[in-house]
């Protein structure tokens, strides 16, 4: 099988995938909780191939160790823009999905909406902006790693919603390293929610903030990411990035 023919066959079933989602449900659970997850996305074998990649360097731009920069314990990786076919698959299919959920949270902002229907166009104005490096990740977690709060802005172009995949199998593979969000509602306390990943399924978050109605309108309550001690075991998991990074 060439690779032409590898590409579509993952183009298909990525879609085909996508299509198993109710997204409606999906931008349902999203208001609620700025978190919701999709339904499988890859198989259990595609999970461990590529979580297998992580032993190949030559397929990464970068390696991020975490405690070096203070940003937790653990490693991740950014791929380079020649992807997997499966990731740049998933990556292709989901986007369009996720689309009519960012125009709708940006009308209720009053913000603009920059994105096009298609992902090459948006990441071409991406590259154009000087935001051309891919951001897509893929992250390694052993005994005692964890992910401090954060967001996933790399500059001014930003779609606001992207997707984590689990590749192992909570509870078998590893305990612990659920998925942290923290959310910052206008003029009240935080509030939490923690996540097990599901092996190969997609749970979509939002990247910076989401609205929330208030009594003076829509307000963008701030939003921020992490990960959980991981107890046992080692944790894979694959990042998937809307925008590049500068």
């Amino acid at each position: 099988m060439t690779l032409t023919q590898a590409q579509a066959q993952a183009q298909a079933q990525a879609r085909r995938r996508a299509a198993d989602t109710d997204w409606a449900a999906l931008a349902a659970e999203l208001d609620v909780h700025g978190s919701a997850p999709t339904g499988p996305l890859l198989t259990p074998a595609e999970c461990r191939d590529l979580a297998a990649l992580y032993e190949k360097p030559e397929l990464f731009r970068t390696t991020v160790d975490m405690a070096r920069h203070r940003f937790g314990s653990g490693e991740y990786r950014y791929f380079t823009h020649d992807l997997p076919p499966a990731v740049s698959a998933l990556r292709a299919a989901l986007y369009p999905r996720l689309l009519p959920v960012a125009r709708d949270w940006a009308a209720r902002l009053g913000r603009p909406a920059p994105w096009p229907d298609s992902l090459e166009e948006w990441l071409e104005a991406c590259h154009a902006a000087g935001q051309d490096r891919s951001a897509q990740i893929l992250l390694r977690y052993g005994e005692g790693d964890w992910n401090a709060l954060h967001r996933d802005v790399f500059g001014d172009m930003l779609f606001p919603l992207q997707v984590v995949v689990g590749l192992d199998a909570y509870g078998v593979d590893h305990t612990g390293g659920e998925f942290l969000m923290v959310e910052q509602r206008p003029r009240a306390q935080s509030r939490g929610t923690a996540t097990a990943l599901r092996q190969g399924h997609g749970l979509v978050f939002t990247t910076r903030d989401r609205p929330v109605r208030t009594r003076r309108g829509w307000s963008a309550a701030a939003m921020r990411h992490g990960v959980s001690t991981v107890r046992s075991g080692r944790r894979h998991s694959l990042g998937i990035v809307f925008h590049d990074a500068s």
